[in-house]
């Protein structure tokens, strides 16, 4: 039986703690594909595929598969496509898990995602077993793996409300935790644990998530600061009051300007992250034999060596999200505090909220988007240390592409909005796999032309901060009006320019 609300308050703090853990332990495990492909190729997954066949292009080899683990383009363009369909449901979930959440709240799907992720790490232990049999299990299992991940991920968000006094903190942290995931089953593979053991371990694990979930976790969801927004507003405002919680209509929000910039901006970003984390390997390669259709022994065994290091850089890499997302959090509320809603009244003057969070996310989308384009230029560089600078750049801009969508969608659609937007996002991102296939095969290995393409794409990214920049100019120019009209007696003057701002405002499917 589900804990009641109150029960769940009294344990909040185990709650939270409980869910930054569980996001690091199990949410993104599949962004990590770089290091979990490697496992995949050691434990011999679809390298039935490339017998007869050497280990980098299609010059025949007698070397056989009881011999050495080979690895051939079938077998990279197959296991790519398993990470395609699983970070494809890892982002495209978001949507109806929204609708689910808030209709059931997160207990269930909480349930749900533990029991998908419990499954996805049997079915890769059990396929490690006989891979040549049952290595079609590996498309069941990353496809669980990237739902179930994304349910404990969309969950814990709930929690961290209940901890008002800490709600920014504790919120940034479980996001970062989410990506800094990616380095979980690497760093224990690197010290000589066998991969079957790995996924029975976290099989275990996740069934013991689903057994905290049950226990802790109450039958509906915890409300949310915003619930009582306008509570405390006096009687003599009731009217302002009134027309400000007015909710903006959902179809008006979804053909909205600044959504539909989002999902441009948000479709682009991700493309350029999956195919980076998709061919990221493929890249190292090419990198160390500049494209040698016959390596010698001892270049192969450097391109592993050079593959495997920077696998780990990556994955190190992504634990630095637990210390930039707090960050972040901070910067997108900056000087909030210092900001009052329209209508409160104060002896000093304050800075506009609506204004101050539109300067906040135009902040937040430039740099982010300049991250990406300097990501895109290092792409081009023929220099395999400079690649580090690249990875750490992937890691700000994972950080930055979510977190300023809090200022843009009203609160009555956030959840659905945002889901939207992240599914329609996954769909564009599906193109990584042809584009992949595209590399490895006409390009041989060489990314360069697809990277100029994909820069040359990212430059789209700054049209949503251009329209948020022209937006603010309007806000700020009907703050000058109501200003005015507020300091003239009367007050018919005041609510025809507040409407008149509220529709120009739900005009752009924000909330006022």
């Amino acid at each position: 039986m589900a804990p009641s609300l109150a029960q769940a308050y009294r344990r909040r703090w185990w709650m939270a703690v409980t869910a930054i853990m569980e996001n690091l332990l199990f949410s993104a495990v599949l962004l990590g594909w770089a290091s979990l492909l490697i496992m995949l190729k050691n434990e011999g997954f679809y390298s039935h595929l490339c017998i007869g066949w050497s280990t980098y292009g299609s010059v025949a080899s007698q070397q056989t598969f009881s011999t050495r683990i080979l690895s051939c383009v079938e077998q990279d363009e197959i296991l790519n496509l398993g990470f395609t369909i699983g970070s494809f449901l890892l982002s495209a979930a978001t949507l109806p898990l929204g609708i689910l959440m808030d209709r059931y709240g997160p207990r269930p799907l909480r349930l749900v995602g533990s029991s998908c992720f419990a499954a996805s790490c049997a079915m890769m232990a059990v396929a490690a077993y006989d891979p040549a049999v049952l290595s079609v299990l590996i498309f069941f299992a990353v496809s669980f793996n990237g739902f179930g991940g994304i349910c404990l991920t969309f969950t814990s968000l709930t929690v961290s409300p209940t901890i008002s006094s800490r709600y920014r903190s504790t919120s940034a942290t479980s996001s970062g935790s989410f990506p800094a995931s990616e380095v979980t089953f690497h760093l224990i593979y690197d010290v000589g644990v066998s991969f079957r053991l790995i996924m029975w371990v976290w099989t275990g694990m996740a069934c013991m998530v689903f057994l905290n979930c049950y226990l802790n976790w109450p039958g509906e969801s915890f409300p949310a600061p915003e619930d009582n927004r306008y509570t405390s507003v006096q009687p003599l405002h009731e009217n302002l009051t009134l027309i400000q919680s007015s909710s903006v209509p959902f179809c008006q929000s979804v053909c909205s300007p600044i959504f539909l910039w989002s999902i441009l901006t948000m479709a682009v970003t991700q493309l350029r992250l999956i195919f980076f984390m998709g061919a990221m390997n493929k890249m190292i390669e090419f990198l160390v034999m500049h494209g040698d259709p016959h390596p010698s022994e001892e270049l192969r065994k450097i391109v592993k060596e050079q593959v495997g290091f920077y696998s780990s850089i990556f994955g190190a890499i992504q634990l630095l999200c637990l210390l930039t997302c707090p960050l972040i959090g901070y910067i997108m509320d900056w000087r909030m505090e210092e900001s009052s809603s329209w209508g409160s009244q104060s002896d000093h003057p304050k800075r506009d909220r609506k204004i101050q969070k539109l300067t906040n996310a135009i902040k937040a989308f430039i740099f982010t988007n300049l991250l990406l384009v300097v990501f895109g230029i290092i792409s081009l560089i023929d220099n395999l240390p400079l690649q580090v600078r690249k990875i750490l750049n992937n890691n700000g801009i994972m950080d930055l592409s979510l977190l300023p969508s809090s200022c843009r969608y009203p609160a009555n659609h956030f959840g659905t909005l945002t889901g939207l937007q992240s599914m329609i996002s996954a769909a564009f991102a599906l193109l990584q796999q042809p584009l992949f296939i595209l590399m490895v095969g006409h390009l041989s290995g060489d990314a360069y032309w697809i990277n100029v393409g994909l820069l040359i794409l990212s430059l789209a990214c700054f049209l949503l901060p251009g329209y948020l920049f022209y937006h603010r100019k309007n806000l700020i120019r009907e703050k000058a009006h109501r200003d005015t009209a507020t300091a003239q007696p009367g007050t018919d003057n005041v609510l025809t320019q507040s409407e008149s701002g509220l529709s120009q405002t739900q005009a752009n499917g924000l909330s006022a």
